[in-house]
């Protein structure tokens, strides 16, 4: 999906409050979860272990929550883009939840809204809120307030 570019941080201030867009839908493999897991050092059955897991509370392996938060660059490039800065570098999150599970299978996208922009030295901070939803799922499978620095 092609991202919806913004012009500058002057319209990227108009956008306060506004919901953006939606990435692509995303398969979570267990490739992808085992890879995960290799680079974190986070080998808990309930992702890893497949046979196990379905035994398990929710039928299968699951992703980790953090493997679904850091697919949020990957996936909100897909978004949104603002020209004309520099550059821009994660700086945080202000609040995140992880309210139901991503099963290993599914399909999976963020949505983002953006929450606010404010002016700090040489750039500007923005909050977005990341919304991230299996296809198909009743709630949200983890809500982040995320932040970005942009710089001139």
């Amino acid at each position: 999906m092609a991202p919806r570019i913004i012009n500058g941080v002057d319209e990227l201030r108009t956008l306060v409050g506004e919901h953006i867009g939606y990435s692509d839908w995303l398969e979570i493999t267990q490739e992808r979860v085992n890879q995960f897991a290799e680079a974190t050092g986070d080998f808990q059955w309930i992702h890893v272990d497949v046979e196990k897991a379905k035994a398990g509370p929710f039928g299968g392996p699951i992703a980790h929550g953090y493997l679904t938060l850091s697919l949020g660059p990957m996936l909100g490039e897909q978004v949104w883009a603002v020209k004309g800065v520099a550059m821009g570098v994660n700086y945080g999150i202000d609040k995140l939840r992880f309210p139901s599970p991503v099963p290993v299978g599914s399909k999976l996208r963020v949505g983002a809204k953006l929450l606010d922009v404010t002016d700090v030295t040489g750039g500007v901070q923005v909050k977005f809120e990341y919304t991230f939803e299996v296809e198909g799922a009743a709630k949200p499978s983890c809500i982040a307030e995320v932040l970005f620095r942009m710089y001139h």
